[in-house]
């Protein structure tokens, strides 16, 4: 006997719409947790428990629908004390913040607790005992200011019960609600908890004889009674995830017979459906109650007539859900396979314009250069695809610099500007790791507690800003405090210490703070829970360099300090510039590149030098011979060579190249691991030609010609503006 169901393709929809969930939760505790905190900070914000009770309403909704009960059953305690704060029935102190807090983690854990095997019992025993001090917070007259009565005797309860507001819904299932994984059942369940289902009846006029029978398909309505003390909007929260896949129709309890007459109108299309109808109703209704309305036995006006101002109503509540029905979330994993498509695109279309440089046809160069301008107009959408707003990773900090700062002792107010600043969502996920390090490094070794402040003359409470802008094709992130700074004399002396250089070496302030990177390194007099053991900022600039990015550090003594993060806007595509030195083709971030010279007379006057200064309109700048650096034997002769001049923040320098190639759309790809070793490389590349080209890595090319210009001359070093 063939089955009705694929267990298979069941698994994989519930398995995709629960990982659907879980995204989602992870977004809504962001959420919740940004509303707590602005509550912490203006009780009277209204918006922000609104905000949180959302948050935490949907997340219960959400498990209800898949059975996660712990969850429900947590959260809605949870959601309980924010119900009694939107009623003005309870007032948040900072203990209360605090507990909700918690609970938010706690909500966190339940929903990590989902996995495979069984629940820990350990965290069921924490949810009882967050769940009672959620109670007592309601409860309590004092702290908190609670106004909730005392808990009602059984007969007062069954009173109160009888008393509540009897709701009718009539609700019908899409066709495709089963396709799309939803179960009508689970809604219907959930309704117990805004109140008491009196009654429900199942309409199955709609479904099919056995033989027309899909079984995916659901053909199927309900008619129910429901008492409750919650308002419409509550009501229609419950079936805000089915909104799309049914027809749901709500009458209050003081609705006049005309409502339930026009109800039977859309939804009878004869006098048999309307006197079906009639009768599920009278039945929920009870012996006792008054029938809706009085039975009529002319036939009615053919439902179809309605059809339109039916669908029109359901697309103004689709409207009216706001702008997420105009969003689709995308596997990242396929994001990441159509990148690698565009950009093996970019390589065959190199490919077809040299073709149509070599066979010397108008026709062929004029439909290669418009393939072109159409790849790179995919190139662009396509990279746009995985640009994400910084200001989400910001925002965790938040709660970061709350609770350190609480542990410290400290006073700290974070500042957040530039969180709209775009970045690949792959940098996104890999810098939040370093920036939490630089982050408690503030908070901890930077800012001084309130009473040494006032010491300093400054105010008790310290700054803590976090800062992202783009800049010359970069993004740049700063992490700045207005604390003690570094103390330059001690780095230098822990990094003689430990033999990183000479007691004799002669640096500058920020080559004496980049030592701070190096691994195990710490100054810090005792270990804290936060810091103090040397690791970390080894692994915050590895984590930062793997990414072709850079850090530097800016520090006044007494005024605080600022780490920065220059990173590139994507790791996948560029825009390059195409050089050639020693029979070897090098590409540059054309982002980077300022302009193209001839190859100044210092350069020629040096022939064997690597690098050196040459003038430029008056400025004196650092050179870098790339042939001589990666000891290529020259092909053409010094003076006919050119000096491209990059650029990184504020800092300048000449490349000496042999040959100017032009702009190339480069795929960025990595190097081997025969290849790590090699300075100055940040990838490879495939010409249209076949070749293999190089991408250099200016902020290490830099790097090198200002720290090797002269033997015991050693470059000024500037410091960080915004």
């Amino acid at each position: 006997m063939t089955a009705l169901f694929n267990d298979d393709e069941d698994a994989e929809i519930l398995a995709a719409a629960r990982e659907g969930f879980m995204e989602e939760a992870v977004e809504l505790l962001a959420q919740f947790e940004q509303a707590l905190l602005t509550m912490e900070q203006d009780p009277a914000d209204s918006e922000a428990v609104n905000s949180a009770f959302r948050a935490a309403h949907t997340i219960k909704g959400t498990a209800g629908i898949f059975g996660f009960d712990a969850v429900v059953k947590f959260t809605h305690e949870v959601e309980s004390v924010l119900d009694a704060t939107r009623s003005g029935d309870l007032s948040l102190n900072e203990a209360a913040i605090a507990l909700l807090l918690a609970s938010r983690d706690q909500m966190e854990h339940l929903l990590d607790d989902l996995g495979p095997g069984e629940p820990d019992p350990a965290l069921a025993e924490h949810s009882a005992t967050l769940g009672d001090q959620l109670r007592a917070l309601r409860q309590a007259p004092g702290g908190a200011t609670a106004v909730a009565p005392a808990t009602p005797s059984a007969k007062a309860a069954a009173d109160t019960v009888n008393e509540l507001a009897v709701w009718h819904l009539s609700l019908r299932m899409g066709i495709d609600a089963l396709r799309n994984g939803l179960d009508p059942m689970s809604f219907i369940r959930y309704l117990d908890t805004v109140g008491e289902v009196r009654g429900i009846r199942t309409v199955d006029e709609l479904v099919p004889a056995l033989e027309g029978l899909d079984p995916e398909s659901c053909s199927l309505g309900f008619e129910i009674r429901l008492a409750t003390g919650a308002d419409r909007q509550a009501i229609e929260q419950v079936f805000e995830f089915l909104r799309d896949d049914c027809d749901l129709q709500i009458l209050a309890p003081d609705a006049p017979s005309e409502a339930y007459e026009q109800l039977l109108t859309a939804r009878c299309t004869d006098t048999a459906s309307r006197d079906a109808l009639l009768a599920h109703w009278q039945v929920l209704a009870g012996p006792n109650e008054k029938p809706f309305i009085e039975r009529r036995e002319e036939a009615e006006p053919d439902r179809r007539n309605n059809e339109p101002e039916r669908r029109a109503g359901k697309t103004d509540r689709r409207a009216a859900g706001g702008e997420d029905t105009r969003f689709i979330r995308v596997r990242a994993d396929k994001l990441d396979q159509l990148i690698d498509l565009i950009g093996e695109l970019v390589i065959a279309g190199s490919g077809a314009q040299l073709v149509a440089q070599t066979e010397q046809s108008p026709r062929f160069a004029e439909a290669a250069l418009r393939i072109h301008d159409l790849v790179q107009a995919a190139r662009d959408g396509a990279l746009g695809l995985r640009m994400v707003p910084i200001g989400e990773t910001f925002s965790r900090f938040n709660r970061v610099v709350r609770d350190v700062s609480k542990q410290l002792g400290k006073e700290v107010e974070l500042q957040i500007t530039g969180g709209d600043t775009e970045l690949d969502k792959s940098m996104v996920e890999t810098i939040a790791d370093p920036l939490m390090h630089l982050v408690r490094n503030s908070l901890d070794h930077g800012l001084e507690t309130p009473e040494q402040r006032l010491s300093a003359g400054k105010s008790a409470q310290g700054h803590l800003a976090l800062h992202a802008y783009h800049e010359s094709g970069a993004v740049v992130i700063e992490v700045s405090d207005d604390g003690r700074g570094l103390n330059r004399d001690r780095i230098f002396a822990k990094a003689v210490e430990r033999s990183l250089i000479s007691a004799d070496a002669q640096l500058a302030d920020e080559e004496i703070y980049q030592l701070i990177f190096a691994p195990g390194f710490s100054t810090a007099d005792q270990v804290t829970n936060l810091s103090g053991r040397g690791v970390g900022m080894d692994v915050v600039k590895r984590n930062i360099e793997s990414l072709r990015g850079q850090i530097g550090i800016a520090s006044q003594p007494g005024r605080g300090a600022t780490m920065q993060i220059r990173l590139p806007l994507t790791l996948a595509i560029i825009d390059g510039f195409l050089t050639n030195v020693g029979g070897v083709s090098y590409v540059m971030p054309l982002e980077l590149v300022a302009e193209c010279l001839a190859v100044p007379p210092e350069c020629v006057a040096q022939p064997d030098q690597v690098t050196g200064y040459f003038d430029l309109r008056g400025e004196v700048l650092p050179y870098l011979d790339l042939g001589r650096f990666y000891r290529h034997e020259p092909t053409i002769q010094a003076g006919r060579r050119s000096l491209v001049l990059v650029r990184d923040g504020q800092h300048r320098v000449g490349l000496v190249v042999d040959r100017l190639l032009g702009e190339h759309q480069t795929v960025i790809k990595p190097l081997g691991q025969v290849f790590q070793h090699i300075r100055g490389l940040a990838g490879s590349t495939i010409l249209g030609s076949g070749e293999v080209a190089l991408i250099l890595d200016i902020p290490a090319l830099l790097d090198q010609a200002t720290r090797q210009t002269v033997p015991g001359h050693h470059a000024p070093a500037t410091g960080l503006t915004r």
